[in-house]
Order: C-alpha cells, then sequence, then structure tokens
C-alpha cells in the first residue's frame, strides 16, 4: 500500500510527465510485493534521478530545495530538537534566524508534525524539502559529528581485511612456530567489526604516512588517536568514547596481552604482514584516571637506513666514525635523547662492518630490528636476563663485537667498559645532551676515569630535524642580526640563500616537512681530552678544547650547515640544536 506521501509524489511525477502511467503501475506493484518504499524504488530502478525527483517536488509545492551534506549545521540549532524525535519525523532543523526555524523535511504535507516541532522549539518554521533517504545519515551525522568522522576515517580503507596479523608466539615466551591470523577474524567482542575495522584503518594508515608512533588517550568525553609522524604529534582521529574499551581489548587480543587486567601497565607485540611489508608493533598500556592509554611503536623495516654515508654526517666527521667503527678493540658511545636515531645508527654501524670472519653480538631491549647474519638477543628481566646478565654470557660466547642497546647501570657499564679494554669493540647507547656529557656520565655511574679514557674512542650526540618538503619549501628573508647570534658567520649571512616550510604544505607533505635528517656531534677522543678526563675537568674546558683544537662540529653548527643546503628550516635549527 502506498502512503499518503507516495500518492502525492506518484501524482506530481505523473503530472509532469516524468512517470508513464504504466511504470507508476509497475512500481506501485513492486512496492506492494517487496514491502520496500515507493519512492525507494523509483531511484533504485533509475526510473527518476534522486535530483529530478528532488527539482520536481520543489516546484511544483513551490519549496527550496535542500542536500544536506552541503549544508553547514550549528550544533545549537540542531540542538533545538530531539535526535529520536527528527528520525521518527525525518526532519532536520538547519538554520536559525530570529524566531524563524528553518527545517528540511521529506514530507511537507504532514502538517501535525510540523505543528510539534512549532510548539517544542516556540520558532516559526520555514519549511524547505529534502529526501528522506538523504535526511536520515544526516541526521546520524549531526548528533554524532565523531562517528562521521571516524567514517571518513574508514571509508577508503576496503581492503582491509588483506591485512595479514603475524602473531608471534615469542610474546608469550614460546618457542614454537609463529602463527598466522587474519585480522578481519579476531574479534573483541560480539559486534566485532567496527573496532576491527578501526584498528586495522589505524595501522595501515600509520603505517601509509610513515608514523613511527599511534597514541590513544582516554579523556573525561573523549578518545584522542594520535600520529607521530616526523617527530611531531598529530590528531587523526576522535572516536566515540563508548568504543575506548573495545579498542584497547582488541588491541590486547592481537598483542597476547591479558584483557580482564586493566589496573596495571602492560607491554606486548604483535607482527603485520602485507604485500611481502613486515612491520613490527610494539604495545604499551597503561591506567589512567579515565581509562587505558595505548601506545603502538611502529618499527618498519623496510624504512630503514644501513647506509652510513645515508645518515647525514659531516665529511670530517663521517671519517672520523668510520675510523673508530673500523678499529680492533674499544667502545664506541651514541647518545641523544629517547626517540633520536641512536638505534639507527647503531645499526648502521654494525652492518657496516659486519663480517663472517667475525663474531658479532647484540643485546638489546627488545630487538627492534632483525639483522640478516647477526646474533640478536632480546633481555627479559622478567625471566633474569638483564643487559648485565646477558653481557657475562656474551663474553664467554668469544665475541669480537659487542653490541649494547642501552647502559642503564654501574654493573652492565662496568662488564662493557672493560670489555673494551681487554680486545673487544663495544658499541652502546646513553642519554646525555651532549657528546662531552656523554663521557662524565660514565664517571657519574662510577666507572673510573682512568678505565672511560682507556676504553672510549669517540662519542656521537645526535638529533632528528624534519626535511623541508623539496616540493614546496618556499625562500625566506632573515634579519641578518638574528642569524650571525644563531651560529651563522658574516659570510654565510652574505651568500646563503635559506627555506622554510610552505603555509599548509603541499599533498606530499606534513605542514611543509617530509621526512627526518640525522645531525651529529662527534668526539673523537685524543690524548689531550684523555688527559683532560683523567684530571676531572669540568665538562666546559674539554668542550672548550674541542671546539678550538679539534675544530668539534657542534649540534647547533652540524643544524646550521643542514639549513644552508635547503635541507630543513631555521625553525627547526632553533628547536633541536
Amino acid at each position: 500500500m502506498l502512503t499518503s506521501l507516495d500518492k502525492r509524489i506518484n501524482k506530481v511525477l505523473l503530472k509532469t510527465e516524468l512517470l508513464t502511467a504504466e511504470k507508476s503501475q509497475e512500481i506501485i506493484a513492486l512496492s506492494s510485493k517487496e514491502k520496500k518504499p515507493f519512492i525507494g524504488l523509483l531511484i533504485d530502478n533509475k526510473v527518476v534521478g534522486e535530483e529530478t525527483l528532488l527539482s520536481a517536488l520543489c516546484v511544483e509545492l513551490n519549496l527550496a530545495p535542500v542536500v544536506p551534506d552541503r549544508v553547514s549545521l550549528d550544533e545549537k540549532v540542531v540542538s533545538l530538537i530531539p535526535e529520536k524525535m527528527c528520525m521518527d519525523y525525518s526532519i532536520l532543523p538547519l538554520s536559525k534566524i530570529g524566531n524563524i526555524l528553518t527545517v528540511a523535511v521529506s514530507d511537507p504535507f504532514d502538517v501535525v508534525k510540523l505543528d510539534d516541532v512549532r510548539l517544542l522549539t516556540r520558532c516559526e518554521v520555514r519549511v524547505v524539502l529534502s529526501l528522506e533517504r538523504w535526511l536520515k545519515p544526516a541526521i546520524t551525522r549531526a548528533y554524532h559529528p565523531e562517528e562521521h568522522g571516524m567514517d571518513k576515517f574508514t571509508e577508503d580503507m576496503a581492503d582491509e581485511e588483506t591485512v595479514e596479523l603475524e602473531l608471534s608466539k615469542a610474546a608469550k615466551e614460546s618457542k614454537e612456530e609463529d602463527e598466522r591470523l587474519d585480522l578481519s577474524q579476531l574479534s573483541d567482542d560480539g559486534s566485532g567489526s567496527p573496532v576491527v575495522r578501526l584498528v586495522n584503518v589505524l595501522l595501515m594508515k600509520a603505517i601509509e604516512q610513515s608514523a613511527s608512533d599511534i597514541h590513544i588517550e582516554p579523556y573525561e568525553k573523549k578518545v584522542s588517536v594520535r600520529f607521530r609522524v616526523d617527530g611531531v604529534m598529530q590528531e587523526v582521529l576522535s572516536p566515540p568514547k563508548r568504543l575506548h574499551n573495545a579498542v584497547a581489548s582488541r588491541i590486547k587480543i592481537i598483542s597476547h596481552l591479558d584483557i580482564a587486567e586493566r589496573h596495571l601497565p602492560q607491554d606486548g607485540k604483535f607482527q603485520i604482514k602485507k604485500s611481502n611489508r613486515r612491520v613490527d608493533v610494539r604495545v604499551a598500556i597503561i591506567p589512567t584516571v579515565h581509562g587505558e592509554r595505548v601506545v603502538l611503536r611502529i618499527l618498519d623495516s623496510s624504512s630503514l637506513v644501513l647506509r652510513l654515508e645515508d645518515l647525514g654526517f659531516e665529511p670530517d666527521d663521517f671519517n672520523a666514525f668510520k675510523k673508530a667503527i673500523d678499529a680492533s678493540y674499544g667502545m664506541v658511545l651514541i647518545s641523544g635523547p629517547t626517540g633520536c636515531g641512536k638505534t639507527t645508527t647503531l645499526y648502521c654501524a654494525v652492518k657496516e662492518i659486519s663480517d663472517p670472519q667475525d663474531n658479532l653480538i647484540t643485546v638489546e631491549d627488545p630487538v627492534e630490528y632483525q639483522l640478516p647474519g647477526i646474533i640478536q638477543v632480546s633481555v627479559n628481566p622478567k625471566q633474569g636476563l638483564t643487559f648485565a646478565s646477558a653481557l657475562r654470557s656474551i663474553l664467554r660466547q668469544d665475541p669480537d663485537i659487542i653490541m649494547i642497546g642501552e647502559m642503564r647501570d654501574l654493573e652492565t657499564a662496568d662488564i662493557a667498559v672493560k670489555a673494551a679494554i681487554t680486545g673487544h669493540l663495544v658499541f652502546s647507547t646513553l642519554h646525555t645532551n651532549d657528546s662531552v656529557s656523554t663521557i662524565l656520565r660514565l664517571a657519574d655511574m662510577g666507572i673510573d676515569r682512568f678505565m672511560i679514557s682507556s676504553a672510549v674512542l669517540l662519542v656521537v650526540n645526535q638529533r632528528l630535524l624534519r626535511k623541508l618538503c623539496a616540493f614546496c619549501k618556499t625562500p625566506v628573508t632573515l634579519h641578518k642580526e638574528r642569524l650571525i647570534s644563531v651560529g651563522f658567520t658574516p659570510q654565510e649571512v652574505e651568500e646563503s640563500k635559506l627555506f622554510g616550510p610552505s603555509i599548509g604544505g603541499c599533498t606530499r607533505c606534513t605542514g611543509g616537512y617530509k621526512g627526518r635528517t640525522a645531525v651529529y656531534e662527534v668526539l673523537a677522543l685524543d690524548d689531550e681530552i684523555k688527559r683532560l678526563i683523567i684530571n676531572d675537568t669540568s665538562p666546559f674546558e674539554i668542550k672548550d678544547y674541542a671546539i678550538n683544537k679539534l675544530s668539534l662540529t657542534t649540534l647547533r653548527r652540524a643544524s646550521i650547515l643542514k639549513a644552508i643546503k635547503g635541507i630543513t628550516s631555521l625553525d627547526e635549527v632553533m628547536k633541536n640544536s
């Protein structure tokens, strides 16, 4: 049976000759048989186009047409009418000027519903015409904008079912064969699909954008999902708060963590495999006031630079570094804050000198990238395998070269220094602000200064600077006085052509930047510096000597050279050196 609205529309279409009598009877019969709306069948069977139908009705009824998707909605206006009433009546408040409320309706003939709107809002109602099949989704988007944002975020990822997860049983401390599961087959609860899809898309988007981390952060009334791209955090999505626990549970499932535990921190890992590309993901979960905060660290081995020449050393620093890693024994230290690329530099050094004739072993927490032909040990403090205990065992394995992921305590540092003195080449990292502080940090940990001067060959301190987009970077003009105060020489001020990011960037970059490059402060220890270390000389005197006598390229100077070459901007130089 046709509704009163269907009958009126049928009459208008027959009158305007957009519908023949025979076709009208055919659609009416089909509607009765399949229990489907008359208007929907007209459009689905391409008897009448959506916009043609709307135009014909508007001309006949002398009403203005509207496409809800093309209208910017005001939250205050939308809140005048409850969502349930909008859905039941198929209406949507669009705007309010003075006491006149403009409302989009699909049935302008239902005066009773329009009277209800007048009574509720105490406004005069101005009617504009739309189609019900447009209004229903528009109402959902108007009252749930966060879900609409999530839909837009996921709509272009139709192939997430092809993603595979390689769930390593090593996460369960098992030596058995790896388990591979299809990402779309794992469900966190009965609803499953939306949460599975959201997690899949977040992972794929992060990999596409070369993000290093995904942060899922719960707040009192919302959830924020942020990516760290080129060292900068950016919000990409704000999913509904009600989905947060399900998303956290989904990540726990694929990371082999306890989904029932919500009050203690948990760490896990899993692996994604797609198109012959394998990406490791480290998971860290910590309980907060408003729920569990989840951080996913993405370790994409396909993006790992393993050539020393590609790291960004200045020529003299490169030669010094190459000489140190080619030594037969001693210690090379890489320092800098968390996330500055120390591990990448270490891997490059190890890969460069790797030789079948040498016994090269690493001990890491965790093993971030697997290097072919190199024995790598992952520490496991829960099982008693610490850096110190692993290092003692490694020394009984007849190593030539040892890489220690980080020296965190006196015991580890003491073993490493003694190994460097007794004929082993040792690589390791420390968290310090410059090259000289790295040496003195060992002394602060309790290592004898004579041992330090005897063991350490070279110290590298590094930072990462964002690179300007090669396609949209723009020339900038800066005051000469400012450049000189930063560290430019008068000659460089006159001859240099500096660049900055374009406003908004382009389609190939994020805000005018794309990728990162490293800057290095390389300090090779000569006899005088070793004497200064033994004599407990202040770090300022040691650095002054290194700059004036050894021509040390400081982090600031290395950054300025990158800016002069057009690789980065002055803002990045000031921010990171």
